[in-house]
């Protein structure tokens, strides 16, 4: 699957408040918050479901990717999507590993793996906060 999606009972704003101080700790930051809901409502559509788009980096990873290989750039910032359906709050994002597999290249291939374990831990911190220690 080109995706990885997780649940919780959590608030979208609580979720998406647990996800930032979990992505913190993998020294990503939130690069751009983008309600589509707003946006669409902005622009005269109606769009009744919660759905927040998060723009995430780590710096000195996109610097090693893109360093390696500028079409690399075209997959930068991350994204990871936060919204509610079936009454339950969805946290999910593209992963890393689909996107770097098409550039080709092991090295590439290898940190984008890296990130997306380290993404997935960050959701998962947020979906599954009581087997944090497991």
């Amino acid at each position: 699957m080109f995706h990885y999606t997780a649940e919780t009972t959590a608030s979208i704003q609580d979720a998406i408040a647990a996800l930032e101080t979990s992505l913190e700790e993998e020294q990503f930051g939130v690069l751009w918050r983008f309600n589509l809901r707003e946006k669409l409502k902005e622009k005269g559509f109606d769009f009744e479901r919660d759905y927040v788009v998060l723009e995430v980096c780590n710096p000195a990873e996109a610097s090693r990717v893109v360093s390696g290989n500028v079409l690399a750039g075209y997959f930068l910032p991350c994204k990871i999507v936060v919204y509610e359906a079936d009454g339950k709050t969805k946290i999910g994002m593209p992963k890393p590993t689909a996107f770097m597999n098409m550039l080709e290249d092991d090295a590439l291939k290898s940190i984008a793996a890296d990130v997306e374990v380290r993404l997935i831990g960050c959701i998962d911190r947020v979906a599954n906060p009581r087997q944090e220690n497991r």
